[in-house]
Protein backbone atom coordinates (compact mmCIF):
# COMPACT_ATOMS: atom_id res chain seq x y z
CA UNK A 1 0.00 0.00 0.00
CA UNK A 2 1.38 3.41 -0.99
CA UNK A 3 1.39 6.30 1.46
CA UNK A 4 1.09 9.95 0.39
CA UNK A 5 3.66 12.46 1.62
CA UNK A 6 1.32 15.40 1.07
CA UNK A 7 0.62 15.55 4.80
CA UNK A 8 3.25 14.56 7.33
CA UNK A 9 2.54 11.28 9.17
CA UNK A 10 2.87 13.04 12.54
CA UNK A 11 0.02 15.50 11.80
CA UNK A 12 -3.31 15.00 13.68
CA UNK A 13 -5.45 18.11 13.10
CA UNK A 14 -7.96 18.07 10.23
CA UNK A 15 -6.39 19.27 6.98
CA UNK A 16 -6.33 18.46 3.27
CA UNK A 17 -3.02 17.98 1.50
CA UNK A 18 -2.22 17.48 -2.19
CA UNK A 19 1.31 17.04 -3.49
CA UNK A 20 2.37 17.30 -7.12
CA UNK A 21 5.48 15.15 -7.50
CA UNK A 22 7.88 14.74 -10.38
CA UNK A 23 7.29 11.59 -12.36
CA UNK A 24 8.36 9.80 -15.51
CA UNK A 25 6.02 7.28 -17.10
CA UNK A 26 7.89 6.58 -20.31
CA UNK A 27 8.17 2.90 -19.37
CA UNK A 28 4.52 2.44 -20.29
CA UNK A 29 4.75 4.28 -23.62
CA UNK A 30 4.76 2.01 -26.66
CA UNK A 31 7.15 4.37 -28.46
CA UNK A 32 10.81 4.98 -27.80
CA UNK A 33 11.03 8.22 -25.78
CA UNK A 34 12.92 10.91 -27.65
CA UNK A 35 15.70 12.81 -25.91
CA UNK A 36 17.55 15.74 -27.50
CA UNK A 37 21.16 16.68 -26.80
CA UNK A 38 22.48 20.06 -27.94
CA UNK A 39 26.17 20.69 -28.62
CA UNK A 40 26.64 24.44 -28.72
CA UNK A 41 28.48 27.58 -27.62
CA UNK A 42 27.66 30.25 -25.06
CA UNK A 43 28.27 33.96 -25.43
CA UNK A 44 31.76 35.15 -24.57
CA UNK A 45 30.35 36.89 -21.50
CA UNK A 46 28.81 33.62 -20.29
CA UNK A 47 31.76 31.28 -20.68
CA UNK A 48 31.95 30.67 -16.92
CA UNK A 49 28.63 28.81 -17.08
CA UNK A 50 30.18 26.29 -19.46
CA UNK A 51 32.84 25.34 -16.95
CA UNK A 52 30.61 25.32 -13.88
CA UNK A 53 27.66 23.49 -15.41
CA UNK A 54 28.61 21.30 -18.40
CA UNK A 55 25.17 19.68 -18.45
CA UNK A 56 22.06 21.87 -18.35
CA UNK A 57 18.43 20.75 -18.70
CA UNK A 58 16.10 23.70 -19.37
CA UNK A 59 12.36 23.89 -19.94
CA UNK A 60 12.31 27.25 -21.73
CA UNK A 61 14.39 29.39 -24.06
CA UNK A 62 14.48 32.05 -21.34
CA UNK A 63 16.39 29.73 -19.03
CA UNK A 64 18.93 29.08 -21.78
CA UNK A 65 19.27 32.80 -22.47
CA UNK A 66 19.87 33.54 -18.81
CA UNK A 67 22.44 30.76 -18.54
CA UNK A 68 24.37 30.99 -21.79
CA UNK A 69 23.45 34.45 -23.03
CA UNK A 70 20.66 35.80 -25.21
CA UNK A 71 21.60 35.74 -28.88
CA UNK A 72 24.10 32.91 -28.33
CA UNK A 73 24.05 29.73 -30.44
CA UNK A 74 22.53 27.98 -27.41
CA UNK A 75 19.73 30.55 -27.29
CA UNK A 76 19.07 30.53 -31.03
CA UNK A 77 18.57 26.76 -30.89
CA UNK A 78 16.48 26.96 -27.70
CA UNK A 79 14.05 29.50 -29.13
CA UNK A 80 13.27 27.03 -31.94
CA UNK A 81 12.85 24.10 -29.56
CA UNK A 82 10.88 26.16 -27.02
CA UNK A 83 8.97 28.76 -29.09
CA UNK A 84 7.35 31.61 -27.18
CA UNK A 85 4.15 31.09 -29.15
CA UNK A 86 3.84 27.52 -27.86
CA UNK A 87 3.60 24.31 -29.86
CA UNK A 88 7.04 23.16 -28.77
CA UNK A 89 8.40 19.75 -27.96
CA UNK A 90 5.48 18.61 -25.79
CA UNK A 91 7.68 17.49 -22.93
CA UNK A 92 10.53 15.88 -24.89
CA UNK A 93 13.55 16.44 -22.63
CA UNK A 94 16.43 18.56 -23.92
CA UNK A 95 19.94 18.57 -22.47
CA UNK A 96 22.52 21.22 -23.34
CA UNK A 97 26.17 20.18 -23.47
CA UNK A 98 27.95 23.53 -24.04
CA UNK A 99 31.55 23.86 -25.21
CA UNK A 100 34.04 26.55 -24.21
CA UNK A 101 35.12 28.71 -27.13
CA UNK A 102 38.27 27.54 -28.90
CA UNK A 103 41.60 29.10 -28.02
CA UNK A 104 42.27 31.97 -30.40
CA UNK A 105 38.67 32.05 -31.66
CA UNK A 106 37.42 35.31 -33.14
CA UNK A 107 34.03 36.98 -33.39
CA UNK A 108 32.56 38.21 -36.65
CA UNK A 109 32.61 41.98 -36.96
CA UNK A 110 30.51 43.89 -39.50
CA UNK A 111 29.77 47.54 -40.10
CA UNK A 112 26.72 49.47 -41.25
CA UNK A 113 27.51 52.88 -42.72
CA UNK A 114 24.59 55.14 -43.69
CA UNK A 115 25.12 57.54 -46.57
CA UNK A 116 23.16 60.79 -47.17
CA UNK A 117 20.76 62.95 -45.17
CA UNK A 118 17.16 62.01 -44.46
CA UNK A 119 14.80 63.96 -46.67
CA UNK A 120 11.62 62.49 -45.22
CA UNK A 121 10.10 60.25 -42.61
CA UNK A 122 10.40 56.48 -43.11
CA UNK A 123 11.02 53.15 -41.41
CA UNK A 124 14.14 51.28 -42.47
CA UNK A 125 14.69 47.71 -41.35
CA UNK A 126 17.88 45.89 -40.49
CA UNK A 127 17.94 42.17 -41.20
CA UNK A 128 20.32 40.06 -39.12
CA UNK A 129 20.64 36.37 -39.82
CA UNK A 130 17.67 36.60 -42.16
CA UNK A 131 15.42 37.96 -39.39
CA UNK A 132 13.83 41.40 -39.11
CA UNK A 133 12.85 40.65 -35.52
CA UNK A 134 13.52 38.20 -32.73
CA UNK A 135 10.65 37.13 -30.50
CA UNK A 136 8.51 40.06 -31.72
CA UNK A 137 11.23 42.65 -31.00
CA UNK A 138 11.93 44.33 -34.33
CA UNK A 139 15.01 45.79 -35.96
CA UNK A 140 13.01 48.74 -37.38
CA UNK A 141 14.86 52.09 -37.50
CA UNK A 142 12.57 55.18 -37.36
CA UNK A 143 13.94 57.78 -39.77
CA UNK A 144 12.88 61.40 -39.35
CA UNK A 145 13.37 64.27 -41.81
CA UNK A 146 16.74 65.89 -41.27
CA UNK A 147 18.34 62.96 -39.44
CA UNK A 148 22.12 63.10 -39.80
CA UNK A 149 24.41 60.13 -40.21
CA UNK A 150 25.46 60.41 -36.57
CA UNK A 151 21.84 60.40 -35.44
CA UNK A 152 20.96 57.45 -37.67
CA UNK A 153 23.92 55.44 -36.38
CA UNK A 154 22.85 56.18 -32.82
CA UNK A 155 19.34 54.95 -33.64
CA UNK A 156 20.76 51.76 -35.14
CA UNK A 157 22.73 51.11 -31.94
CA UNK A 158 19.72 51.79 -29.72
CA UNK A 159 17.36 49.58 -31.71
CA UNK A 160 19.72 46.61 -31.86
CA UNK A 161 20.57 46.91 -28.19
CA UNK A 162 16.84 46.79 -27.37
CA UNK A 163 16.42 43.38 -29.08
CA UNK A 164 17.50 41.01 -26.33
CA UNK A 165 17.87 38.03 -28.67
CA UNK A 166 20.05 39.88 -31.19
CA UNK A 167 23.18 37.81 -31.94
CA UNK A 168 25.42 40.90 -31.99
CA UNK A 169 26.41 43.82 -29.82
CA UNK A 170 26.71 47.21 -31.50
CA UNK A 171 28.88 50.26 -30.94
CA UNK A 172 29.09 53.49 -32.93
CA UNK A 173 32.17 55.04 -34.40
CA UNK A 174 31.01 58.53 -35.43
CA UNK A 175 28.59 57.54 -38.19
CA UNK A 176 29.51 53.88 -38.52
CA UNK A 177 27.71 51.14 -36.54
CA UNK A 178 29.99 48.25 -35.61
CA UNK A 179 28.26 44.89 -35.03
CA UNK A 180 30.20 42.17 -33.18
CA UNK A 181 28.80 38.70 -32.58
CA UNK A 182 28.25 37.96 -28.91
CA UNK A 183 30.35 34.80 -29.18
CA UNK A 184 33.57 33.77 -30.88
CA UNK A 185 33.90 30.92 -33.34
CA UNK A 186 33.43 29.77 -36.90
CA UNK A 187 29.69 29.54 -36.25
CA UNK A 188 29.67 33.32 -35.73
CA UNK A 189 30.80 33.72 -39.35
CA UNK A 190 27.30 32.69 -40.42
CA UNK A 191 25.88 36.06 -39.35
CA UNK A 192 24.49 38.01 -42.30
CA UNK A 193 23.42 41.67 -42.19
CA UNK A 194 21.47 43.82 -44.63
CA UNK A 195 19.37 46.99 -44.54
CA UNK A 196 16.02 47.36 -46.29
CA UNK A 197 14.72 50.88 -46.97
CA UNK A 198 11.27 49.38 -47.63
CA UNK A 199 11.00 51.35 -50.89
CA UNK A 200 11.33 54.61 -48.97
CA UNK A 201 14.99 55.55 -49.27
CA UNK A 202 14.31 59.24 -48.37
CA UNK A 203 17.82 60.19 -49.51
CA UNK A 204 19.62 57.42 -47.65
CA UNK A 205 21.57 54.30 -48.54
CA UNK A 206 23.62 51.90 -46.45
CA UNK A 207 26.97 50.22 -46.96
CA UNK A 208 27.41 46.92 -45.14
CA UNK A 209 30.86 45.39 -44.84
CA UNK A 210 32.66 42.58 -43.01
CA UNK A 211 35.87 43.64 -41.26
CA UNK A 212 36.57 40.41 -39.36
CA UNK A 213 35.47 36.82 -39.90
CA UNK A 214 34.45 34.47 -37.13
CA UNK A 215 36.86 31.57 -36.65
CA UNK A 216 37.63 28.67 -34.33
CA UNK A 217 35.87 25.39 -33.54
CA UNK A 218 36.21 23.61 -30.16
CA UNK A 219 36.47 20.10 -31.63
CA UNK A 220 38.19 18.58 -28.59
CA UNK A 221 35.51 20.05 -26.33
CA UNK A 222 32.85 18.39 -28.48
CA UNK A 223 34.51 15.02 -27.93
CA UNK A 224 34.62 15.68 -24.18
CA UNK A 225 30.92 16.58 -24.15
CA UNK A 226 29.99 13.40 -26.02
CA UNK A 227 31.66 11.46 -23.24
CA UNK A 228 29.16 13.02 -20.84
CA UNK A 229 26.27 11.21 -22.55
CA UNK A 230 27.13 8.20 -20.39
CA UNK A 231 24.16 5.87 -20.03
CA UNK A 232 21.67 8.44 -21.31
CA UNK A 233 20.06 7.55 -24.61
CA UNK A 234 20.11 10.88 -26.39
CA UNK A 235 18.33 9.73 -29.52
CA UNK A 236 18.84 13.08 -31.26
CA UNK A 237 21.87 15.35 -31.22
CA UNK A 238 21.85 18.90 -32.54
CA UNK A 239 25.30 19.69 -33.85
CA UNK A 240 25.45 23.50 -33.90
CA UNK A 241 28.88 23.55 -35.58
CA UNK A 242 27.62 22.72 -39.04
CA UNK A 243 29.49 20.63 -41.59
CA UNK A 244 32.92 20.92 -39.95
CA UNK A 245 34.72 17.73 -40.92
CA UNK A 246 36.54 17.27 -37.60
CA UNK A 247 33.32 17.63 -35.61
CA UNK A 248 31.42 15.24 -37.86
CA UNK A 249 34.24 12.71 -37.58
CA UNK A 250 34.17 13.01 -33.78
CA UNK A 251 30.43 12.34 -33.80
CA UNK A 252 30.83 9.34 -36.11
CA UNK A 253 33.67 7.87 -34.03
CA UNK A 254 31.60 8.25 -30.86
CA UNK A 255 28.39 6.86 -32.33
CA UNK A 256 29.95 4.02 -34.32
CA UNK A 257 28.29 1.82 -36.92
CA UNK A 258 25.73 -1.01 -36.82
CA UNK A 259 27.09 -4.28 -38.11
CA UNK A 260 26.03 -7.93 -38.15
CA UNK A 261 29.20 -9.14 -36.44
CA UNK A 262 31.21 -6.14 -35.22
CA UNK A 263 29.09 -3.12 -34.26
CA UNK A 264 31.02 -0.19 -32.82
CA UNK A 265 30.48 2.81 -30.57
CA UNK A 266 26.94 3.37 -29.33
CA UNK A 267 25.74 0.59 -31.65
CA UNK A 268 27.55 -2.10 -29.67
CA UNK A 269 25.15 -4.74 -28.41
CA UNK A 270 25.89 -4.09 -24.75
CA UNK A 271 25.43 -0.32 -25.24
CA UNK A 272 22.83 0.16 -27.99
CA UNK A 273 22.10 3.83 -27.37
CA UNK A 274 22.98 5.46 -30.71
CA UNK A 275 22.11 8.96 -31.83
CA UNK A 276 21.27 10.88 -35.00
CA UNK A 277 23.39 14.04 -35.29
CA UNK A 278 21.51 16.78 -37.12
CA UNK A 279 24.00 19.04 -38.84
CA UNK A 280 22.86 22.24 -40.54
CA UNK A 281 24.02 23.68 -43.83
CA UNK A 282 22.97 26.68 -45.92
CA UNK A 283 25.00 25.65 -48.98
CA UNK A 284 23.25 25.57 -52.32
CA UNK A 285 24.51 22.03 -52.94
CA UNK A 286 25.74 20.24 -49.79
CA UNK A 287 25.77 16.77 -51.37
CA UNK A 288 29.58 16.66 -51.66
CA UNK A 289 29.71 16.73 -47.84
CA UNK A 290 27.50 13.67 -47.46
CA UNK A 291 28.96 11.85 -50.44
CA UNK A 292 32.30 11.65 -48.64
CA UNK A 293 30.71 9.95 -45.59
CA UNK A 294 28.98 7.08 -47.33
CA UNK A 295 29.53 4.30 -44.74
CA UNK A 296 28.28 6.09 -41.61
CA UNK A 297 24.72 6.60 -40.42
CA UNK A 298 25.34 9.25 -37.76
CA UNK A 299 25.26 12.60 -39.57
CA UNK A 300 21.94 13.91 -40.87
CA UNK A 301 22.54 16.95 -43.05
CA UNK A 302 19.82 19.52 -42.39
CA UNK A 303 19.68 21.70 -45.49
CA UNK A 304 18.38 25.24 -45.77
CA UNK A 305 19.87 26.11 -49.17
CA UNK A 306 20.82 29.78 -49.60
CA UNK A 307 19.17 30.78 -46.33
CA UNK A 308 20.48 34.01 -44.79
CA UNK A 309 20.00 32.35 -41.40
CA UNK A 310 22.47 30.35 -39.34
CA UNK A 311 23.20 26.73 -40.27
CA UNK A 312 22.60 25.72 -36.64
CA UNK A 313 19.01 26.95 -36.95
CA UNK A 314 18.45 24.52 -39.83
CA UNK A 315 19.73 21.68 -37.63
CA UNK A 316 17.39 22.74 -34.81
CA UNK A 317 14.40 22.92 -37.16
CA UNK A 318 15.08 19.49 -38.66
CA UNK A 319 15.73 17.86 -35.27
CA UNK A 320 12.61 19.45 -33.79
CA UNK A 321 10.44 17.98 -36.55
CA UNK A 322 11.92 14.48 -36.36
CA UNK A 323 11.75 14.37 -32.55
CA UNK A 324 8.07 15.30 -32.38
CA UNK A 325 7.08 12.89 -35.13
CA UNK A 326 9.10 10.01 -33.69
CA UNK A 327 7.78 10.64 -30.19
CA UNK A 328 4.14 10.49 -31.19
CA UNK A 329 3.96 8.62 -34.51
CA UNK A 330 7.22 6.83 -35.30
CA UNK A 331 5.58 4.98 -38.16
CA UNK A 332 5.36 8.27 -40.06
CA UNK A 333 8.02 10.33 -41.83
CA UNK A 334 8.39 14.12 -41.90
CA UNK A 335 7.92 14.08 -45.67
CA UNK A 336 6.26 17.36 -46.76
CA UNK A 337 6.37 18.82 -43.23
CA UNK A 338 7.47 22.45 -42.83
CA UNK A 339 10.51 23.82 -41.05
CA UNK A 340 8.81 25.71 -38.20
CA UNK A 341 11.19 28.69 -37.97
CA UNK A 342 13.90 29.10 -40.60
CA UNK A 343 14.74 32.27 -42.58
CA UNK A 344 14.30 31.51 -46.26
CA UNK A 345 15.68 32.96 -49.50
CA UNK A 346 13.69 34.28 -52.45
CA UNK A 347 14.70 31.27 -54.55
CA UNK A 348 15.80 27.79 -53.49
CA UNK A 349 18.60 27.22 -55.98
CA UNK A 350 19.77 23.74 -56.97
CA UNK A 351 17.28 21.82 -54.83
CA UNK A 352 14.38 23.38 -56.69
CA UNK A 353 15.02 20.77 -59.38
CA UNK A 354 13.60 17.30 -58.71
CA UNK A 355 16.44 15.73 -60.69
CA UNK A 356 18.94 17.45 -58.38
CA UNK A 357 17.07 16.39 -55.25
CA UNK A 358 17.04 12.82 -56.54
CA UNK A 359 20.79 13.00 -57.12
CA UNK A 360 21.43 14.59 -53.72
CA UNK A 361 19.48 11.98 -51.74
CA UNK A 362 21.36 9.23 -53.54
CA UNK A 363 24.51 10.87 -52.17
CA UNK A 364 23.18 10.73 -48.62
CA UNK A 365 21.97 14.32 -48.43
CA UNK A 366 18.59 15.32 -47.01
CA UNK A 367 16.54 17.55 -49.30
CA UNK A 368 13.96 20.31 -49.07
CA UNK A 369 11.74 22.30 -51.38
CA UNK A 370 10.67 25.92 -50.99
CA UNK A 371 6.92 26.53 -51.06
CA UNK A 372 5.41 29.97 -50.36
CA UNK A 373 8.61 31.05 -48.65
CA UNK A 374 8.81 28.03 -46.34
CA UNK A 375 11.20 25.09 -46.46
CA UNK A 376 9.38 21.77 -46.95
CA UNK A 377 11.21 18.53 -46.17
CA UNK A 378 11.31 16.05 -49.02
CA UNK A 379 13.94 13.55 -47.81
CA UNK A 380 15.30 13.10 -44.27
CA UNK A 381 18.33 10.84 -44.54
CA UNK A 382 21.68 10.09 -42.97
CA UNK A 383 24.84 10.17 -45.06
CA UNK A 384 24.70 6.34 -45.32
CA UNK A 385 24.83 5.16 -48.95
CA UNK A 386 27.43 2.36 -49.35
CA UNK A 387 28.39 1.50 -52.88
CA UNK A 388 26.32 -1.40 -54.18
CA UNK A 389 23.85 -1.56 -51.27
CA UNK A 390 20.39 -1.09 -52.78
CA UNK A 391 18.37 0.04 -50.97
CA UNK A 392 20.73 1.37 -48.29
CA UNK A 393 19.62 -0.11 -44.96
CA UNK A 394 20.32 2.88 -42.72
CA UNK A 395 19.54 5.82 -44.98
CA UNK A 396 16.18 7.25 -43.91
CA UNK A 397 15.97 8.65 -40.39
CA UNK A 398 12.46 7.25 -40.09
CA UNK A 399 13.69 3.70 -40.79
CA UNK A 400 16.46 3.98 -38.21
CA UNK A 401 13.98 5.21 -35.62
CA UNK A 402 11.76 2.21 -36.37
CA UNK A 403 14.71 -0.08 -35.65
CA UNK A 404 15.25 1.73 -32.35
CA UNK A 405 11.56 1.49 -31.47
CA UNK A 406 11.64 -2.26 -32.01
CA UNK A 407 14.69 -2.47 -29.76
CA UNK A 408 12.88 -0.40 -27.09
CA UNK A 409 9.74 -2.56 -27.22
CA UNK A 410 11.88 -5.69 -27.01
CA UNK A 411 13.91 -4.22 -24.13
CA UNK A 412 10.82 -3.59 -22.01
CA UNK A 413 9.59 -7.15 -22.55
CA UNK A 414 13.05 -8.54 -21.86
CA UNK A 415 13.39 -6.66 -18.58
CA UNK A 416 10.01 -7.91 -17.39
CA UNK A 417 10.09 -11.48 -18.61
CA UNK A 418 13.71 -12.63 -18.95
CA UNK A 419 16.20 -10.70 -16.86
CA UNK A 420 16.52 -12.21 -13.38
CA UNK A 421 14.17 -15.11 -14.15
CA UNK A 422 15.09 -18.75 -13.67
CA UNK A 423 15.81 -20.42 -17.02
CA UNK A 424 13.89 -23.64 -17.56
CA UNK A 425 13.45 -26.12 -20.39
CA UNK A 426 10.12 -26.31 -22.18
CA UNK A 427 9.49 -29.83 -20.87
CA UNK A 428 10.29 -29.01 -17.23
CA UNK A 429 7.47 -29.04 -14.69
CA UNK A 430 8.16 -26.05 -12.43
CA UNK A 431 5.89 -24.59 -9.75
CA UNK A 432 7.71 -21.26 -9.41
CA UNK A 433 6.25 -18.29 -11.23
CA UNK A 434 9.67 -16.66 -11.59
CA UNK A 435 10.80 -18.70 -14.56
CA UNK A 436 11.13 -18.30 -18.29
CA UNK A 437 11.04 -21.09 -20.84
CA UNK A 438 11.86 -20.75 -24.55
CA UNK A 439 8.20 -21.37 -25.47
CA UNK A 440 7.03 -18.75 -22.97
CA UNK A 441 9.40 -16.15 -24.41
CA UNK A 442 8.40 -17.11 -27.95
CA UNK A 443 4.77 -16.42 -27.11
CA UNK A 444 5.66 -12.99 -25.75
CA UNK A 445 7.62 -12.15 -28.88
CA UNK A 446 4.90 -13.45 -31.19
CA UNK A 447 2.56 -11.01 -29.48
CA UNK A 448 5.20 -8.31 -29.87
CA UNK A 449 5.37 -8.91 -33.62
CA UNK A 450 1.60 -8.59 -33.82
CA UNK A 451 1.74 -5.38 -31.81
CA UNK A 452 4.50 -3.91 -33.98
CA UNK A 453 2.45 -4.70 -37.07
CA UNK A 454 -0.61 -3.07 -35.53
CA UNK A 455 1.50 0.02 -34.84
CA UNK A 456 2.57 -0.02 -38.53
CA UNK A 457 6.24 -0.31 -37.63
CA UNK A 458 6.69 -3.67 -39.35
CA UNK A 459 4.79 -5.77 -41.87
CA UNK A 460 4.34 -9.52 -42.35
CA UNK A 461 3.86 -10.77 -38.81
CA UNK A 462 4.01 -14.36 -40.02
CA UNK A 463 7.50 -13.79 -41.43
CA UNK A 464 8.81 -12.58 -38.08
CA UNK A 465 7.12 -15.41 -36.20
CA UNK A 466 8.62 -18.03 -38.53
CA UNK A 467 12.06 -16.43 -38.23
CA UNK A 468 12.08 -16.54 -34.42
CA UNK A 469 14.60 -18.77 -32.67
CA UNK A 470 14.81 -18.98 -28.87
CA UNK A 471 17.08 -21.38 -27.02
CA UNK A 472 18.94 -22.03 -23.80
CA UNK A 473 22.64 -21.65 -24.44
CA UNK A 474 24.53 -24.94 -24.69
CA UNK A 475 27.67 -23.73 -22.88
CA UNK A 476 26.45 -21.00 -20.51
CA UNK A 477 23.60 -22.01 -18.17
CA UNK A 478 22.81 -18.36 -17.46
CA UNK A 479 22.35 -17.32 -21.08
CA UNK A 480 19.24 -17.05 -23.22
CA UNK A 481 19.70 -16.66 -27.02
CA UNK A 482 17.09 -15.03 -29.22
CA UNK A 483 17.26 -14.35 -32.97
CA UNK A 484 14.51 -12.91 -35.15
CA UNK A 485 13.96 -10.96 -38.34
CA UNK A 486 11.49 -8.21 -39.14
CA UNK A 487 10.45 -6.27 -42.22
CA UNK A 488 10.17 -2.51 -41.67
CA UNK A 489 7.04 -0.92 -43.06
CA UNK A 490 7.51 1.41 -46.02
CA UNK A 491 6.36 4.97 -46.67
CA UNK A 492 4.70 6.26 -49.83
CA UNK A 493 7.54 8.44 -51.09
CA UNK A 494 6.93 7.96 -54.79
CA UNK A 495 3.57 7.57 -56.51
CA UNK A 496 3.74 6.59 -60.17
CA UNK A 497 0.57 6.40 -62.27
CA UNK A 498 0.06 5.82 -65.98
CA UNK A 499 -3.23 7.02 -67.44
CA UNK A 500 -3.95 5.78 -70.97
CA UNK A 501 -6.12 8.32 -72.84
CA UNK A 502 -7.72 8.21 -76.28
CA UNK A 503 -10.63 9.45 -78.39
CA UNK A 504 -14.07 7.94 -78.61
CA UNK A 505 -14.84 7.11 -82.24
CA UNK A 506 -18.14 5.97 -83.58
CA UNK A 507 -18.56 2.37 -84.66
CA UNK A 508 -18.29 1.39 -88.31
CA UNK A 509 -21.33 -0.43 -89.64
Amino acid sequence: MSVSNAVGSARKSAVVGYLIAKGSFQETSPNLPMKIAVLCEANSANQAAVVSDPIFIPTSAQQVGQKFGYGSPAYMIARILFPLAGGGLDGIPVTFYPQAEAVGATAKVMTIQPVGIATGNATHTITIGGRTNVDSQSYDIPIVTGDTLVQISAKIANVLAAVIGCPATVTTNTYVSVLTTKWKGATADGMTVSVNTNNQAVGLSYNVATIQNGSGTPTNAVTTSLGLYGTEWNTITINSYGAVSAVMSALEAFNGRPDNTNPTGRYQGIVMKPTLAFTGTVLDDPSSISDARLDDCTIVLSPAPNSPGFAMEAAANHAFMVAKKAQNSPELDILNDKYPDMPSPLTLGSMASYDNRDLFVKKGCSTVDLVSGTYIVKDSVTTYHPIGEIPPQFAYTRDILIDWNIRYTYFLLEQENVIGKVLAKDEDSVSSQNIVKPKMWKQKLNNMFSDLTTRALIVDTAFSISSLSVSLNSTNPNRFDTVFSAKRSGVGRISATTAVMGFNFGSIN
